[in-house]
């Protein structure tokens, strides 16, 4: 099956059974959906929706983050993972967010780069979610679906699995492909037992036509 072929009838496929799709992720503004995306980071969306409510009914804009001490931003994060480091980025956001964009949240992906904590994949949700740019965000959902699908080819690293998808997918449903092929990844096409039964992309999935499933 030819690249171009397999992309269509994926795409196509999403389109019928997941016309809508959207972040798990709890927020209400740029600045929370910030701040959750860097919770996020190797820890679960259910997770981050958990510590979130608390964190933000205590720093409810960036600037109150940005004046919040460590040590209280902390507590309040702590059962997320790696949480010392995490405190020290959203504080570093919510601050450079302030001095430097005076409290408006950038659209371009590599300004957004300039905030702590945010790198390109979370850039690029941002991107995605807020403003609607075709910004392919590679998480490991991502990057293992569209490899086992056979969206990509010896794709290494996130970079080149983006490159690749972004090549062939329309760029007005960028924002909405990063969310089917992460949920995609999280319910259906798990890392270590997929549910091939349930999928209704097998008629093009590479790893299911070459697997004995």
């Amino acid at each position: 099956m030819r690249k171009q072929e397999r992309f269509a009838k994926v795409i196509e496929y999403f389109l019928e059974h997941r016309p809508t799709a959207e972040t798990e992720l709890a927020y209400t503004d740029p600045y929370e959906l910030a701040v959750a995306v860097i919770l996020s980071a190797q820890c679960t969306d259910k997770r981050v929706n958990l510590i979130t409510p608390g964190l933000f009914r205590q720093y409810p804009t960036a600037q109150s983050l940005a004046e919040a001490k460590h040590e209280d931003v902390f507590e309040l994060i702590r059962s997320c993972s790696y949480p010392n480091n995490k405190t020290k980025n959203i504080i570093g956001m919510a601050q450079t967010l302030v001095k430097d964009f005076n409290g408006q949240m950038p659209s371009d992906v590599d300004e957004l780069q300039k905030m702590p904590g945010i790198g390109r994949k979370s850039a690029n949700v941002l991107a995605a979610v807020i403003f609607n740019k075709p910004a392919m965000a590679v998480d490991t959902h991502v990057h293992r679906v569209s490899a086992r699908i056979g969206l990509t080819v010896k794709a290494k690293n996130p970079y080149q699995t983006e490159m690749q998808l972004i090549k062939y997918i329309p760029a007005e449903l960028i924002p909405l492909a990063h969310h089917w092929l992460i949920l995609h990844g999280r319910y259906v096409c798990q890392a270590r037992k997929p549910k091939c039964g349930e999928c209704g992309l097998t008629s093009v999935c590479r790893f299911y036509l070459l697997s004995d499933i």
